[in-house]
């Protein structure tokens, strides 16, 4: 069956979480923890239906059939779901991203399983275009906001452009939120740095496409997003969602 053309949601969800090991979740997978009472891949899920994504690739990697197999018992939502198991999950973020490529057209948003993300935000992802073979990523300009901001990847940008990401570079002006609205230059990018070093980041593709010119930012301005990495980060963001009412 052929998918239908446009927009498509991509989910990064193929890594261990192993720093939410010890919460009360146990030995549950990091994407299927609730918080606000929901699964983060789930309201990963519907974010991207608020972004108008038409259907969403979902990338998995460790415990893929158990994620699979309850996201598909709870998903009631009408946006198709394709599942893609990244075999290589144990090498960085940008590798399961490539495992994605196949069915990206052209323009996609990708996000993390393990990021809360408010609905103003993905609304705004939905809205925006990014430059011809390029890519944005929302940030966020209120550092001081930002919860563990030692574990946060920082950015620095002129001018709307990247100039440097990555979680220990000392000059930064904003913080990468999780968000990405792309071409598929993102995806020739990773593979350019694939081909050579065997393995690839988010942040190489960024770095790449900045290089040229190509990758931009987009402020979030007051909407809300949190990395669920730690106990202490889970529990930020339920405090957060309850006192939004979300």
């Amino acid at each position: 069956m052929s998918e239908t053309p446009g927009k498509v949601g991509v989910i990064l969800a193929a890594g261990f979480g192993s720093r939410l090991a010890t919460d009360d979740s146990g030995s549950q997978p990091k994407p299927l923890i609730r918080v606000g009472g929901m699964p983060l891949i789930l309201r990963a899920v519907r974010g991207l239906a608020l972004a108008g994504c038409r259907r969403v690739v979902i990338v998995l990697g460790f415990e893929s059939e158990e994620i699979q197999s309850a996201l598909e018992s709870e998903y009631t939502g009408s946006v198709p779901l394709r599942f893609v198991v990244n075999p290589r999950f144990e090498l960085q973020n940008g590798v399961s991203v490539l495992a994605a490529a196949p069915h990206i057209e052209d323009a996609f948003v990708l996000v993390m399983a393990d990021h809360v993300v408010g609905d103003d935000v993905m609304e705004l992802a939905g809205s925006h275009t990014p430059v011809d073979g390029g890519a944005t990523l929302l940030v966020d300009y209120d550092i001081e906001s930002v919860f563990d901001l030692d574990d946060a990847t920082k950015v620095l940008e002129s001018e709307n452009r990247i100039t440097s990401i990555g979680k220990t570079i000392e000059q930064y002006n904003c913080i990468d939120t999780g968000v990405f609205v792309c071409t598929r230059g993102l995806l020739s990018a990773l593979e350019a740095h694939f081909a050579v070093h065997g393995d690839v980041s988010l942040s190489n593709g960024v770095q790449t496409l900045a290089a040229s010119g190509r990758m931009r930012t987009l402020d979030i301005g007051d909407g809300f997003w949190q990395d669920v990495d730690t106990p202490e980060m889970l529990e930020h963001a339920e405090r957060s969602l309850k006192a939004a009412g979300a």
